[in-house]
């Protein structure tokens, strides 16, 4: 959920700490902080501010920042509203260490008990700071304990304290009287390490270190690092194992992180999704044969072919792509799939057997809910696959096996292309599952094929109609309440769409199956409320129309999702925006584009951030 940066070298930490937290501030902008080990005089010296970096650059003004050593955050609150006490970095009692850290400490309670029984006076409301205190607390009781002060003092301290942690974490701790170097640790959240020339970066996602180097090392669970600049990285786990640096290249640009001439990474992002999609199919439909080549699947396809049950676990965006995954499926495959908020099944004591499959979707593939429900289907024995965006994430780590989307670093907080891609790959999934369990004839699957290799074209036809959409945009900007409906395949979309105009406009919506609102949603119905129906030709067409008729006859604003070429809605609809003709299966591909940039407009007109909408950060990495 925050963001974390931290630098030690040669080079001045300041600005490169405040272009990472500016590049980070997806993740958090409740509040922002940075703290410095002065040059001058070995002491921290700390900036915190409520608010956006941008708050935190005015509060900073003309003070003293020099120092080549230093750790910045952008904050999520999690314990203790967002305001300046309880921003990060959190200093020990005695000013002597600085930590960061993203995650939650679910001892914090019982730990800070203890701490205060010891004297410790906290002034935040955060278990951040408990875990600094504690830190501290191992430190001084151990350089009591110690006939002799070693370097590795302070590494062992916090390698113990983390030991004493219930929960997930992310840290970068500082030490005043070093300022050639500093710790950081993970389990649970993210953390990358970026190597340069006799420098070290650190960052929650690998965005502040692409403009310094390509040479990285994503820190496992459990491991603590050591980073001094004049020597190599130094790894232990908490257990004081040594362990080896995977140094590995960090294959993103500069360009795929900055916003390319677009006013939003929102609107960029939903610009991007024809070029996404075709880094997703690239490399898995053989040209020659139509054939899809899943690498890191194909060794699973013996028991795929056998399969009686799929499971998918999700949140958010990516259950609703798990929804879409579930109609192709059993729909193209014959496999019985179930679709599970990864939140609710952690918690349910669900039926998972070794004869189970178990699909985690992540765009991040840190969600903290979705890796607690892979660890229970692995412990049942089930064969687990992942679907995310990020390389070396802990779900890919997790799983057995699974696959990339490819759709390159997401910056708006409202998920767009990570959606279609992984919709993408489910249908990939559906299209190979079904070849191995032979239930679709080849005439059948070829069309499927090719239908697919051209969404890409199809999605740049709908952006085409950008401009139109706007004018629908500036006539609902001021709605209280959108109702959006949609059968079959296209009842997800109904779904997102509703939650896109949620995350970022705050109007609130709702999405139901079209044939539901007889079951109460039509009460809802009057003049003043718009809705929204994705009625394209392939799915239930008639029944479709009959539900427009029911809305049209109460009085209710309605915008239509249709076929190019549709004559009959258009007689009813207020407003129709057309899609071009393809097959059932890919609609949801195409039919998502149009409630994105609807939400984007109305989102804009209202004043809306739509990059950082209030209270949501990117990656959900605690419950």
């Amino acid at each position: 959920m925050c963001g974390i940066v931290a630098y030690v070298g040669s080079r001045r930490a300041y600005p490169i700490l405040i272009k990472g937290l500016q590049r980070l501030e997806y993740r958090g902008y409740d509040s922002a902080g940075i703290a410095l080990i002065t040059d001058d005089n070995n002491s921290i010296v700390t900036y915190k501010q409520a608010g956006k970096v941008s708050d935190l650059l005015e509060f900073i003004g003309d003070n003293d920042t020099n120092g080549s050593i230093g750790i910045g955050h952008t904050r999520w609150a999690t314990h203790g509203p967002p305001n300046q006490i309880n921003s990060h970095p959190h200093s020990s009692s005695d000013g002597s260490f600085s930590l960061i850290h993203n995650g939650i400490i679910e001892n914090y309670s019982s730990l800070k008990k203890v701490l205060e029984e010891k004297g410790y006076i906290f002034k935040s409301d955060t278990d951040s700071e408990v875990l600094m205190y504690l830190i501290e607390c191992v430190y001084k009781t151990q350089l009591k304990e110690s006939k002799d002060i070693c370097g590795d003092l302070f590494y062992d301290s916090i390698r113990i304290a983390l030991n004493e942690v219930v929960g997930a974490y992310a840290i970068v701790v500082i030490d005043k009287n070093n300022s050639e170097e500093f710790y950081a640790a993970r389990k649970g959240s993210p953390l990358v390490i970026g190597i340069g020339n006799n420098e070290f970066f650190v960052a929650s996602d690998a965005s502040p270190i692409i403009e310094y180097t390509d040479k990285v090392i994503y820190l496992k669970d459990e491991e603590v690092a050591r980073l001094n600049k004049n020597q190599e990285v130094e790894i232990k786990t908490i257990d004081n194992k040594k362990k080896s640096a995977d140094i590995q290249k960090l294959e993103q640009s500069i360009e795929s992180i900055e916003k390319g001439g677009y006013d939003h990474f929102m609107l960029k992002e939903i610009f991007e999704q024809p070029k996404s999609i075709i880094d997703t199919l690239r490399g898995r439909i053989n040209p020659k044969t139509n054939d899809i080549v899943l690498g890191g699947v194909k060794d699973y396809e013996s028991k795929i072919s056998t399969a009686d049950r799929l499971i998918i676990i999700a949140c958010g965006t990516s259950w609703h792509a798990g929804l879409i995954g579930e109609y192709l499926i059993e729909d193209l495959a014959r496999i019985n799939v179930e679709v599970e908020y990864a939140s609710e099944f952690r918690y349910k004591n669900p039926i998972v057997t070794n004869k189970d499959i178990v699909i985690a979707i992540s765009q991040s593939g840190e969600t903290a809910d979705t890796l607690a429900a892979l660890e229970i289907a692995k412990e049942n024995g089930a064969l687990t696959l992942g679907i995310c965006n990020v390389v070396g994430s802990s779900i890919t780590r997790t799983t057995s096996g699974g696959t990339y989307t490819h759709a390159g670093p997401e910056i708006g907080v409202a998920s767009t292309k990570a959606f279609t891609t992984q919709v993408t790959v489910l249908l990939l999934f559906a299209l190979r599952f079904s070849q191995l369990r032979k239930t679709v004839d080849r005439e059948n699957y070829d069309f499927l094929i090719n239908e697919l290799n051209a969404v890409p074209e199809r999605i740049n036809q709908v952006l085409n109609l950008n401009d139109s959409i706007e004018k629908i945009a500036l006539k609902f900007k001021d709605a209280s309440n959108f109702l959006y409906l949609g059968r079959g395949v296209n009842f997800p979309i109904a779904l997102e769409g509703a939650l896109k105009l949620k995350e970022i406009s705050y109007i609130h919506a709702e999405g139901y199956p079209a044939a539901e609102m007889k079951h109460g949603p039509i009460a809802l119905i009057d003049e003043e409320m718009p809705i929204v129906v994705i009625a394209t030709r392939k799915d239930n067409y008639e029944k479709v129309v009959s539900n427009i008729q029911e809305v049209k006859a109460r009085g209710g604003r309605l915008i239509a999702i249709v076929t190019e070429g549709d004559t009959e809605v258009k007689s009813i609809a207020d407003h129709c925006i057309e899609i071009p003709k393809c097959f059932r299966e890919i609609t949801p591909l195409l039919s998502i584009i149009p409630l994105q940039l609807l939400s984007y407009h109305i989102a804009l007109m209202r004043g809306c951030n739509v990059d950082q909408p209030r209270n949501l950060a990117k990656s959900v990495t605690v419950e």
